[in-house]
């Protein structure tokens, strides 16, 4: 959960309307009492950023091809999740330029103010959702397999897949009325009449979409867990559970939902923090600097900033869990990415194909001589493969 927005937004537009002027600024605030705030920033989120937009689309490619798909609903959940994680990081570059490297973009824009501030929070919100969604089918695979019949499709995947974008899409639809550019600041920022409406709508849906989905999440694995351990110990079954995820492994899904939890949840707790730790009074670097109220704000900024890194690598580093746990997706990831490097002198010389055979019929006394030896079926023509090197290899069977 990446909550920049809500968090310089809110203690900018709380402090300009207590002063006609801020004077100094933010961002000259953190440069110079907490410099390490704009370090993270700048150093961290390119790190993810290449990461993420280099990856991801090759976990897209991979999990959404017809091989994976087949019969393997999980893979439209975990594609598209990867798509998701695309766009989030785009728009996030975007963000990220005005608020870490103070170049404006969608902050001096009007329709541009509400718009960004909308499509930013439908990735946001869409994420978790799916992850929730294959943790449930994953549940029904291992709890309930007389059902997953019915339940875990790939139509049934891409209908829900496209229910939750509609729910997110509506969720973040309430952000163009909370926010607000104001040409007369050049700000984009919550007014002061949506004020109390905006702190109830978020602490709902940070609540909802960011405490209780993953509480969902934890407790739901921790169902399957012990269903897989009950199976093993009872009959000595693979812990790998096959049916709705196909190819994609139950240990791949719970990483993935476990590596949601430690990064969303620790970014929910810092951001309800948000009402209770406030910056103070705008005044001179040096009162700022030795005034007790500051000092706790940018310390608990710095952790903020951490904890936001941590959970954006959630956006940018499923690619490896997929690696890591997924024994397939490292086959395609190999055949994708540098599959010539990785077949054999052996690979190559080794006839594999069928197309690499040539099938010949003979009649008794014809191209090639039998082994009188041998009791063939009277006036039936026997099959002769003879391969690319010249070789021949004789079939037992006869024609058909």
């Amino acid at each position: 959960r990446i909550m920049e927005n809500s968090t310089y937004s809110s203690d900018l537009s709380s402090t300009t309307m207590n002063y006609s002027e801020l004077s100094p600024g933010f961002f000259e605030i953190f440069d110079q009492l907490a410099p390490q705030i704009s370090i993270i920033d700048r150093v961290i989120s390119p790190i993810f950023y290449i990461i993420g937009l280099t990856a991801n689309p090759i976990t897209t490619k991979i999990w959404l091809s017809r091989k994976m798909r087949k019969n393997n609903s999980s893979a439209i959940y975990v594609g598209v999740l990867s798509i998701v994680h695309t766009i989030f990081l785009l728009l996030h570059i975007i963000q990220e330029l005005n608020y870490a490297w103070g170049v404006s973009s969608y902050t001096r824009m009007s329709v541009m103010c509400e718009v960004f501030n909308m499509a930013i929070f439908v990735p946001q919100y869409y994420a978790p959702l799916l992850v929730l969604a294959f943790t449930v089918e994953r549940y029904i695979a291992v709890n309930h397999p007389f059902v997953k019949e019915r339940f875990c499709t790939v139509k049934r995947a891409i209908l829900v897949s496209i229910g939750l974008l509609i729910f997110s899409l509506q969720i973040a639809s309430l952000q163009t009325y909370i926010w607000r550019y104001h040409p007369e600041e050049g700000m984009c920022y919550p007014p002061y009449e949506v004020e109390n409406f905006e702190k109830i709508w978020t602490l709902t849906t940070e609540l909802i979409l960011f405490m209780f989905v993953p509480v969902c999440v934890l407790v739901v694995n921790i169902l399957v867990i012990k269903e897989i351990r009950r199976i093993t110990y009872q009959s000595a079954l693979p812990h790998q559970t096959r049916g709705c995820g196909g190819h994609t492994s139950t240990i791949t899904l719970l990483s993935v939902s476990f590596y949601l939890i430690c990064t969303l949840l620790p970014a929910s707790i810092v951001f309800a923090l948000q009402g209770v730790i406030k910056p103070g009074q705008t005044a001179d670097m040096e009162t700022m600097a030795a005034d007790p109220v500051w000092k706790r704000y940018l310390q608990y900024m710095t952790i903020r900033k951490i904890v936001e890194e941590l959970c954006l690598s959630n956006y940018s580093c499923y690619f490896f869990i997929y690696y890591i746990t997924g024994e397939s997706f490292r086959k395609e990831v190999r055949k994708l990415c540098c599959w010539k490097f990785f077949k054999s002198e052996k690979d190559k010389n080794t006839v594999t194909s069928k197309s690499e055979y040539t099938l010949v019929t003979t009649d008794n006394a014809n191209i090639i001589k039998s082994d009188k030896g041998r009791n063939y079926a009277a006036n039936r023509p026997e099959y002769i493969m003879i391969t690319k090197d010249n070789t021949n290899k004789h079939e037992n069977s006869t024609a058909m």
